[in-house]
């Protein structure tokens, strides 16, 4: 079901420049618009080196692949070390990192020694830096900007990306026909301090905890139960899916069909470009009244819809007037979808697993675009450039009716994630070793005959708790035995990550949860603690 929007909302919608009232979202964000506006202007002199030599037209082409592989490739490890680490350091490391290889790549191109190899390899560890600058990026968002206000960071992350693509390439087309490649690579080593001097003055809040640093493989299964037990999640991803692979049809072919159905220069597929680019910024401008009249699924379904209009358009309109309407439509679109989704996992993620749920997210949307690029090039070529965009038209038609049957959640804002340690301490005769396990926990309920159905449903979430927190396996039993009993059986990896299921992983929503649980019962619940131990 869809919710309503409630007049006081619509009368006093928040702002989408209202994040941009923090000093520090708001040094970081301009400094990453500087970014974006280097790593633009690098991939446009890259290409540039490339176009007169042999084999150029593969060449050029594995810049982008140089550029996107690490993503593809480090995305969900990136995600496990951002939730394990200090991710302002994180941060500070990795983009000192990319400032000292984008100034290495000017001055092998000033002294003659960039090849191609050394070209490509380069790129590929920026794009290494850029895959481990992902997920602790988006994780840092909710740690600037207050909860209400995250779903305009969210826009003003993909306005700020859409800008970069939309100058970038147009100011690095000036630059490079002027003085050449090596200027464009030495503007991107110096656009990386912005976001070094930014970090490097945020003082964030020291997390201190007594609890064992979780391992890398572990934290990665911890994290990959969270997401299997949290649909809300799931559903995200999906409609992820369901939009950005059809989507990355017009940004493929794009460029031919600026060129044989229109008969356009390189100059008038950067309009179109442009034209997108524009969208993305109105769509910021007016997304907070947007909002304000549309829930989450209502906005992913305009979205498809309006991105499929642009598609077909594109592919079937003569003059390019209309066409550039119907692009500056697209990028409102996909300016709607991109900060609709991202918003809503930034929402349902609490802090301790952001960055790993991120990173699935990045891997999806960036898979998604990578993946699809590559079917609909081949679907060009098998069918013609217009019927391929008019085949991804019907299949964002088809994702925008699919919302009826996956809906994402709405009112998200009031979602309390904020962590809440309310389990009783155990009461340990024998203290285990923070590795010893698997560890079984067992937890009984007396429930009167009439409360259980009620019992049963609130349980329902209580397991997917469980399940997100930590439980490797959940059930729910009845105790023949003794009349109006049930006992809850969950089994955690090790006694450590039970600690961080104490301390850490639970939230105040959890907290509700088992609350709606005690309504039904009767008594003291009696808990147990099992560790498992090897027979000799």
């Amino acid at each position: 079901m869809l919710s309503r929007v409630t007049a006081a909302d619509a009368t006093n919608p928040i702002s989408t420049w209202a994040p941009l009232r923090s000093g520090i979202y708001r040094s970081l964000w301009i400094a990453q618009l500087v970014s974006n506006l280097g790593t633009w202007m690098q991939t446009v002199g890259a290409q540039w080196i490339l176009v007169d030599q042999p084999n150029a037209a593969a060449l050029v082409s594995f810049v982008q692949t140089a550029i996107t592989l690490p993503v593809m490739l480090l995305a969900i490890p990136s995600g496990v070390i951002a939730d394990l680490v200090d991710r302002r350091r994180l941060l500070l490391g990795a983009q000192s990192t990319m400032a000292v290889l984008a100034a290495v790549l000017a001055v092998t191109t000033a002294t003659g020694h960039t090849t191609p190899g050394v070209l490509l390899i380069l790129l590929f560890l920026i794009g290494c830096g850029q895959a481990l600058t992902g997920p602790a990026w988006q994780a840092i968002q909710p740690e600037l900007v207050a909860r209400e206000q995250i779903p305009a960071a969210a826009a003003l992350g993909s306005m700020n990306i859409n800008i970069g693509r939309a100058v970038g390439p147009a100011l690095a087309g000036v630059l490079v026909s002027l003085s050449g490649p090596t200027l464009v690579f030495a503007l991107n080593a110096v656009s990386f301090a912005g976001i070094v001097v930014a970090l490097a003055v945020w003082r964030r809040p020291a997390r201190a905890s007594k609890l064992p640093t979780e391992r890398p493989l572990a934290a990665l299964q911890a994290g990959t139960r969270f997401i299997r037990a949290a649909p809300g999640i799931r559903r995200v991803l999906l409609r992820s899916i369901l939009f950005v692979a059809p989507a990355s049809a017009l940004w493929a072919l794009l460029p031919v069909i600026a060129r044989e159905q229109h008969g356009l220069s390189s100059s008038g597929y950067g309009l179109m470009l442009g034209a997108l680019g524009l969208g993305a910024v109105l769509g910021a401008l007016g997304l907070s009244r947007i909002r304000a009249l549309l829930t989450p699924t209502q906005r992913l379904t305009a979205a498809a819809v309006l991105f499929g209009i642009a598609s077909a358009g594109t592919a079937l309109l003569p003059g390019v007037g209309l066409v550039l309407v119907l692009l500056v439509g697209a990028g409102l679109a996909w300016l709607l979808a991109m900060s609709t989704m991202n918003a809503t996992m930034q929402l349902l993620l609490p802090a301790w697993v952001r960055a790993r749920g991120l990173s699935v997210y990045l891997l999806v949307f960036m898979g998604g675009q990578a993946i699809g690029s590559l079917i609909w090039g081949v679907v060009a070529h098998a069918v013609g450039a217009v019927t391929a965009l008019l085949i991804a038209a019907g299949l964002l038609g088809c994702s925008a009716v699919t919302s009826v049957w996956l809906p994402i959640r709405h009112n998200l804002e009031t979602l309390d994630l904020t962590p809440s340690v309310y389990w009783a301490e155990p009461e340990l005769v024998v203290p285990p070793e923070p590795e010893d396990g698997p560890v079984m926990v067992l937890r009984s309920y007396d429930v009167p005959a009439e409360y259980v159905d009620d019992y049963m449903a609130a349980m329902a979430f209580v397991g997917r708790s469980r399940q997100r927190t930590g439980a490797m396996e959940w059930r729910l039993y009845r105790d023949v035995g003794v009349l109006d009993r049930y006992v809850e059986a969950f089994v955690v990896r090790s006694w450590a990550e039970h600690m961080h299921q104490h301390q850490v992983r639970l939230t105040t929503a959890d907290q509700l949860r088992e609350k709606e649980v005690s309504r039904y019962t009767v008594g003291e619940d009696k808990i147990t603690h099992l560790v498992a131990v090897q027979p000799r």
